[in-house]
């Protein structure tokens, strides 16, 4: 691209005075259970009930925090556990909660966070490794980079080859082929999987399922990873990680990191990473370093001024002492006097508010200072660098996509749904066999076989949903995961999950009448048969989706269970299927 003057679009992030807080319940110490006590605990439940008495606190996440970060750089973000990280992370991506208090400007390329889609501009990498465990490695990500898209590769690519041909240039077969394929939107199976796979290290388990808990699948360093590649193989080019090191060796840490450091060198990404205590040999691959604490930044510049920063506060690092181990610990009341170098002055605690207003009158917090009263130059931008739409694929290939990947999860679990069905058929074989009958009855005897069996087939066939609740709540975090980042809506993800479970229900409902029916002795006639073939049918299709919607409300499978069941309970209470209708004249001859 470079011979031919066309530039990759990056970001620059900046933040000023961002201040983020969160409203908190006060929550008092359990008086002696006196009556007094009790009386008086209960008429203040009542009144914050009733929004009289609101005993709330602010507390104080981030405190008027600012810093700039670069294209083409890596920044570690360092601090102790609760300074504030994760916060600044998720601010910084977009993906606050709406019910925190954010005051401040964060700004894409000069661009406010509310004038286009930052979920889409940049991505955020948690700690916790969400997968869908019947897929493999290879169709994780290769579904990952279907929904976010090729991004502005095929309007650069265009530009590419129009800039070439008037240069004359015939560019490399090999690099050609790999710009090109990746330029194309809506492929199943795309060169940029394998690419990112290359580089992480994943390519010796692509096709190897996810797995879980109860299903052997990757190792854990190869989830930590998947997490990372899941995000990376689209077209962001902010990336802001987070705590990405949970669970893994150093060795695996720095294999990772190392990936990150040639992404944001060739691809010219902005790269934020959160690391707890990252080993010297990761440490030295990062470009510059924020440390946090308190929710305030320490320092943010340079990685090689830091500890000169440090040194004329007064505090030096031994040199077998590593250096994000120091950074973290001279902070901290309880080690902090280890460090102290100055010994003819005496050693005082030195607090986070006086180490920031050290950081503000040193030269790189005053370089960082004039970085941010320059505006951006918006010729360093390019056009396409941030997204501006919230899909990257249209309605119809979104449905697509999510019809693939459900199609894909049932082959997966074709063993439960063929189960299911053997389990309806031998069931219905052994109903049959008890309310047998070897010629019909008109009477009110007989009446009361067919309506037991009949509500025994619709209680049954309820029953056979139950199973639906479990692996909806199971997928649960996976959806809202790839929901909050925009790969498709709510909508795209349940209409195929309804559509595709319909030939499940035919068989299911089949597989009961043609067994059952004649054996139980109904109506032998055609439209008779095919309007209980109906009707049972329609009680699974609802019965599924009834538990599916009970899922996405409890969220928790102990939660659901309960759902579920008062669910089921009250479509048998006012479904008409326990209190029959009564004749008048049985209720007169009673009497």
């Amino acid at each position: 691209m470079d011979r031919v003057g066309v530039r990759q679009p990056t970001v620059e992030v900046r933040w000023r005075n961002l201040r983020v807080q969160a409203e908190c319940q006060v929550v008092d110490g359990r008086p002696l259970p006196t009556l007094l006590n009790s009386a008086v605990s209960t008429f203040s439940l009542l009144t914050t009930m009733l929004g009289f008495n609101r005993n709330q606190e602010r507390i104080h996440i981030l405190k008027d925090v600012t810093g700039i970060l670069k294209p083409s750089r890596m920044t570690l973000l360092l601090g102790p556990p609760g300074c504030g990280k994760t916060t600044l992370l998720l601010a910084l991506a977009g993906k606050l909660k709406k019910n925190l208090k954010v005051t401040g400007e964060i700004d894409y390329n000069g661009v406010k966070l509310q004038d286009f889609v930052p979920e889409k501009t940049a991505a955020y990498i948690g700690q916790y490794d969400l997968h869908v465990p019947e897929m493999t490695v290879r169709e994780t990500l290769d579904f990952s980079a279907r929904f976010q898209g090729v991004g502005s590769r095929a309007e650069i690519m265009k530009e590419v080859i129009r800039r070439e041909k008037e240069a004359g240039i015939t560019p490399d077969p090999n690099i050609d082929t790999y710009m090109k394929a990746i330029s194309v939107e809506g492929l199943e199976r795309s060169m940029q999987t394998d690419y990112i796979m290359k580089i992480m290290g994943l390519d010796i388990c692509a096709d190897v399922l996810v797995g879980d808990a109860m299903r052997r699948g990757i190792s854990g360093g190869e989830k930590k990873r998947l997490t990372t590649g899941e995000m990376i193989v689209g077209p962001s080019k902010a990336l802001f990680m987070d705590e990405i090191s949970t669970g893994l060796d150093s060795s695996t840490t720095f294999q990772i990191v190392s990936c990150l450091q040639q992404l944001a060198h060739i691809s010219e990404s902005t790269i934020l990473v959160s690391l707890l205590q990252p080993a010297p040999e990761t440490y030295e691959l990062f470009d510059d370093i924020i440390l946090m604490a308190e929710g305030q930044i320490v320092y943010h510049g340079h990685k090689g001024y830091i500890m000169s920063f440090f040194e004329s506060c007064g505090f030096k690092c031994p040199e077998r002492k590593g250096s994000a181990d120091f950074l973290q610990e001279v902070l901290s009341k309880k080690d902090q006097k280890q460090y102290w170098s100055r010994n003819e002055e005496g050693y005082n605690f030195v607090t986070v508010d006086q180490f920031c207003d050290k950081f503000k009158a040193s030269q790189s917090g005053q370089n960082l200072a004039e970085e941010l009263s320059k505006p951006y130059e918006e010729s360093k931008g390019h056009k396409n660098a941030l997204s501006f739409s919230i899909y990257s694929l249209s309605k119809w290939d979104l449905l697509k996509a999510c019809f693939a990947r459900e199609l894909l999860l049932m082959k997966r679990n074709a063993f439960i749904y063929i189960s299911k069905s053997i389990q309806l058929g031998l069931l219905a074989v052994i109903t049959g066999t008890v309310f047998l009958r070897t010629r019909m009855g008109v009477d009110r005897i007989h009446a009361n076989y067919y309506m037991g069996s009949l509500f025994y087939a619709l209680l049954l066939l309820m029953v056979n949903g139950f199973p639906e609740l479990a692996m909806a709540i199971n997928r649960l975090p996976i959806f809202y995961k790839q929901r909050d980042d925009y790969f498709y809506p709510a909508w795209a993800y349940a209409i195929p999950s309804f559509i595709l479970k319909i030939p499940v229900s035919l068989v299911e409902s089949i597989a009961w009448t043609t067994i059952s029916y004649y054996l139980i002795g109904y109506t032998p006639e055609a439209s008779r048969f095919f309007c209980q073939l109906l009707v049972l049918f329609l009680i699974h299709t609802v019965t599924l989706s009834m538990f599916r919607c009970v899922a996405s409300y409890c969220q928790t499978m102990v939660a659901g269970s309960v759902g579920g069941t008062m669910a089921f309970l009250a479509t048998l209470l006012f479904g008409g299927f326990i209190i029959p209708r009564c004749c008048p004249q049985l209720l007169n001859k009673n009497r």
